[in-house]
């Protein structure tokens, strides 16, 4: 084996406490990566079987450090207590991609089988484990195939059980901070006209077709094809910025709603 430089060695060890890969392992997944991080987790995590890593007797006893007294569920009041352990806030995104690794059904709670697989899936088994995986967690809302994954996740996590729409509120929360990551110069424009002119619950359509939108639309819409195959609403939003002056030709306006 080549000899390795002091910063390569260092990401060996930060691998090997993270993953409880064995040198190896590590050094093989590191140097698939060009010694990237992000990449050597995906490698590791996809290849591996990371479900012998992860100590279940572990998992359960963090599952139980959780679990609401009077259901066998981790509720709101448990998730505050994770986060604290986490040093994360709970409106931080991170903990939506937590809820995504965790495949959770419902936006504040965590089954069972939720909790335990999704931190197997992470070979994680103990609280400093969960506590080191965070950055890299955060850092995967920067990936594009893994923003829209859990973009598109967010739906159905984020809407009343029963319901197909979610709720116009909830929306427009979603969005707000799913957007401060991607910094869609639209989104407060995008806001204020459904609060403005829909005020009702949101399609699951509509909630797709806004991050299609969003990504292959310029903010200042000089590439917006009004034969295009939009849903109605985001006709009628590009119709609103054009009569509020937000774009002149093919420029975004300093232009700010005025309720």
């Amino acid at each position: 084996m080549n000899k390795l430089g002091r910063g390569q060695r260092d990401k060996l060890q930060q691998f090997m406490s993270i993953t409880g890969a064995s040198e190896k392992v590590a050094v093989q997944a590191l140097k698939s990566s060009d010694w990237q991080f992000e990449g050597a987790f995906d490698l590791f995590y996809t290849n591996s079987n990371v479900k012998s890593v992860a100590d279940t007797r572990h998992l359960e006893e963090l599952y139980n450090r959780y679990k609401d007294p009077y259901a066998d569920m981790i509720l709101a009041d448990g998730i505050s207590v994770m986060c604290n352990d986490l040093q994360v806030d709970p409106q931080d995104i991170v903990t939506l991609v937590i809820s995504w690794h965790m495949k959770a059904a419902t936006m504040c709670e965590f089954s069972k089988p939720e909790f335990i697989g999704g931190l197997q899936s992470l070979g994680i088994d103990s609280l400093e484990k969960f506590r080191e995986r965070i950055p890299f967690m955060r850092a995967e809302m920067k990936d594009e195939q893994k923003f829209r994954d859990i973009y598109n996740f967010a739906f159905g996590w984020a809407k009343e059980k029963g319901q197909k729409s979610l709720a116009l509120d909830t929306a427009i929360g979603m969005w707000q901070l799913l957007f401060a990551e991607r910094q869609w110069p639209l989104v407060d424009h995008w806001c204020q006209f459904l609060q403005a002119r829909h005020n009702k619950a949101i399609s699951r359509d509509t909630w797709a077709q806004l991050l299609e939108f969003a990504r292959t639309v310029d903010p200042a819409l000089s590439n917006y094809d009004p034969d295009g195959a939009w849903p109605y609403l985001i006709d009628e939003f590009v119709d609103y910025l054009a009569e509020n002056g937000v774009f002149q030709k093919g420029k975004l306006a300093d232009w700010s709603y005025q309720h």
